[in-house]
């Protein structure tokens, strides 16, 4: 019999989240673990095994297991990925150093970038040319290519990059430098360009070759590992992994393109934010997602999370377009605030509180965790200020230190003139208005306006600043699903088996080279359909989702327009103008008729069928709160006690789990459950709808 178990595991930089959902009743179980950073395999297996002996259950059981982790950019962002080289053509070494040439920020003239994750000695030189049309004008010097290989082999190297010019446009001397290295050197790891990043922006191509061969190894060892200690376990199905784009591929795919995995964990959380959008009927939402070590954002429009073509990693400056190392890979539209449960409270240079971007993880952790942390932190803040009940974090499971967190935050306070729960009342206000401030960047730039938005909160920290980041952003209404603190590992059961192709053919749409593009896409579907092919996918079940990167004649940005299935021809230029000119309009609230449209980037998104997830709707129950009350607990909000007069006042709070479908409760109020802690604020009110979802209303009187 068909197992109808799915588990999903989510790692993040401080816990490790795991969802158990039943297809065919519609249950769903949760569990969270702290992270092991030094083996992030060790918690995910020892989580695992917790989680199944508290079900009942065993891998024998399991149908299927989704992952999601953030291996592949911890490796980049704390360079601890694999010694690797760079084979590149004449003339052409120093292309990670050069860049754009461009200065991130024109008031710093000492602006810094990040160091290549290639140093200069391990970047060599193979004699070959290609022309922009691919046609070969050298051929490849392999033997020359041989010596180099041999030379860097002595030098300890585990895995290479190849990134040839022009290689996006006639593969053929990249695929003769990699059979070289494989018959040679078989135990090394080799990365085209041309397979990984097929497109025509040199210094993006490269960066991003460099990074696949950087994590490459690291992440095929721990998949690997992963996979061997499941099987011994007794566990017999598929492992998917989830990647940046907001769907998942077979274990193999995911050893093989490794940098698609950069953007995984944060991906499985917007795609649950997807989810809940379909499911509630909202289309149009935004998801805040504050974990343990960052907090993200994401919109939802018409139950989708928005899309990008690229993201930026290891930045010298977390929140500076430009000061980090470019990598182009479809990949959901996130930003990144660093602010998370973890994250450090500090004075700066200017004596002004600032709060992340460093965290401190699950080691050492906040200073309540006591496991030897000392620097005070957001979590520490909220146990300070009574949001969090120190005997019940983590469901009981762990117990939180209250005198070392206020030691903490007094150390931090005397620093500002104030006592230590000012400084915590300091430190929840700039984590939340970070977080309001980052959002609204985010969705005005993309001509929406938040206060038409609704909020679905998740992560263990996010409900507790979730309708203090509404109120800010002008919104209405807030939805803190059940188990928030691990609705990320849920969004893994809702990504289907994907994978996006891209090839470059620069020129005017109107001047298309028409049997050129559709065999492009012949070949991106051959492809994409292999690929899903070898995780289970037939044929009949594969979607395919063709689309163009365009933009207007002489400007250096594309938008991503959805176009025709193949095959194309001329009579579809004038439709796909006028799509293109509608999502510019939607963008930039302008549109040019007079200038023609250029045509960067073909695509091709090759999906399998979405699958099936679905969470048990129970009745509404004719009683009220009470059952669910624990008792009060001693808060702190601004204004309780009168216009501003903040201070403590004696705090309802709730069992999440007695709160009935129908209950309603006014704010103040706190609702535990055992991954996450909600705060209803004064004023306020929340609703539990039928999926025992929190559904808060955010006054703004």
């Amino acid at each position: 019999m068909e197992s109808t178990l799915s588990l999903s595991i989510d790692i993040g930089g401080t816990f490790t989240d795991f969802t158990l959902h039943d297809t065919a009743t519609g249950e769903l179980k949760v569990h969270k673990a702290l992270t092991s950073p030094d083996d992030p395999s060790r918690a995910l297996i020892q989580g695992l095994r917790e989680f199944l002996e508290e079900v009942g259950s065993s891998t024998r059981d399991l149908g299927l297991i989704v992952h999601s982790t953030t291996l592949a950019t911890n490796s980049i962002i704390e360079r601890k990925g694999a010694k690797t080289a760079l084979l590149t053509t004449e003339g052409f070494r120093d292309i990670l150093e050069f860049g754009r040439e461009r200065i991130y920020d024109m008031h710093d003239l000492h602006a810094r970038f990040p160091d290549p994750l290639v140093p200069r000695s391990r970047r060599m030189e193979v004699s070959e040319r290609t022309d922009r049309d691919g046609m070969a004008l050298t051929p490849v010097d392999l033997d020359g290519a041989l010596a180099l290989i041999e030379e860097l082999v002595n030098q300890g190297v585990e895995s290479i990059a190849v990134s040839l010019l022009h290689s996006y446009r006639n593969p053929a001397h990249e695929r003769a430098v990699k059979e070289v290295v494989e018959d040679g050197y078989p135990e090394l790891r080799v990365s085209l360009s041309s397979d990984v990043a097929p497109v025509i922006n040199e210094y993006e191509r490269t960066s991003t070759v460099a990074a696949d061969a950087y994590i490459k190894p690291a992440v095929s060892r721990y998949i690997s590992g992963v996979e061997r200690d499941l099987t011994e376990l007794g566990y017999s199905g598929q492992l998917l992994v989830m990647h940046s784009a907001g769907g998942v591929m077979s274990a193999d795919a995911a050893s093989e393109r490794p940098i698609r995995l950069l953007e995984s964990g944060p991906a499985a959380g917007a795609l649950a934010a997807g989810f809940y959008s379909d499911m509630l009927g909202e289309p149009d939402l935004i998801s805040l997602d504050m974990g343990g070590t960052t907090a993200k954002t994401c919109i939802i429009e018409g139950g989708q999370p928005s899309q990008s073509n690229g993201i930026e990693v290891a930045r010298v400056h977390r929140f500076k377009s430009g000061s980090g190392l470019p990598i182009l890979i479809p990949v959901l539209d996130l930003i990144e605030i660093g602010s998370g449960g973890g994250s450090i409270a500090q004075l700066d240079n200017l004596g002004l509180l600032r709060v992340g971007p460093q965290s401190a993880g699950a080691s050492p952790g906040p200073a309540c965790y006591a496991l030897g942390g000392t620097q005070p932190t957001v979590t520490d803040a909220n146990l300070l200020l009574g949001y969090l009940n120190p005997e019940y974090f983590l469901g009981g499971r762990m117990t939180l230190d209250g005198e070392a967190a206020e030691d903490a935050l007094a150390v931090l306070g005397s620093e500002m003139g104030m006592d230590a729960v000012q400084a915590a009342w300091g430190v929840y206000s700039v984590v939340t208005e970070n977080m309001a401030a980052a959002a609204r960047i985010h969705i005005i730039g993309r001509n929406k306006d938040p206060r038409n938005y609704s909020i679905v909160a998740f992560g263990g920290a996010g409900p507790a600043h979730a309708g203090e980041v509404a109120r800010i952003l002008g919104a209405s209404n807030v939805v803190v699903p059940l188990g928030a603190g691990v609705t990320a590992a849920l969004g893994c059961l809702a990504a289907p088996l994907s994978f996006e192709n891209i090839r470059s053919m620069p020129g005017l749409l109107e001047q298309s080279d028409w049997e050129a593009v559709n065999q492009a896409f012949a070949d991106m579907e051959t492809l994409g359909r292999e690929m899903l092919s070898s995780a289970g996918v037939s044929e009949s079940d594969t979607t395919l989702t063709p689309s163009a990167d365009m933009r207007l004649q002489g400007q250096i940005h594309e938008i991503t327009v959805p176009i025709p299935a193949a095959p194309l021809s001329s009579s579809d230029i004038e439709g796909i103008s006028a799509d293109f000119h509608q999502i510019y309009q939607e963008l930039y609230s302008r549109r040019n008729l007079s200038l023609p449209i250029e045509v960067q980037n073909w695509r091709l998104l090759v999906s399998g069928p979405q699958p099936s997830l679905e969470l048990r709707q129970q009745e509404a129950e004719a009683i009220g709160t009470s059952s669910a009350l624990k008792g009060t607990r001693r808060a702190y909000f601004p204004n309780a006690n009168g216009p501003n007069q903040g201070g403590f006042v004696d705090c309802p709070v709730y069992d999440r789990y007695e709160l009935p479908v129908g209950a309603t409760l006014d704010g103040p109020a706190i609702i535990e459950e055992a991954e996450a802690t909600t705060l209803v604020r004064p004023g306020d009110s929340a609703e539990v709808d039928p999926w025992l979802n929190l559904r808060i209303t955010v006054s703004h009187g």
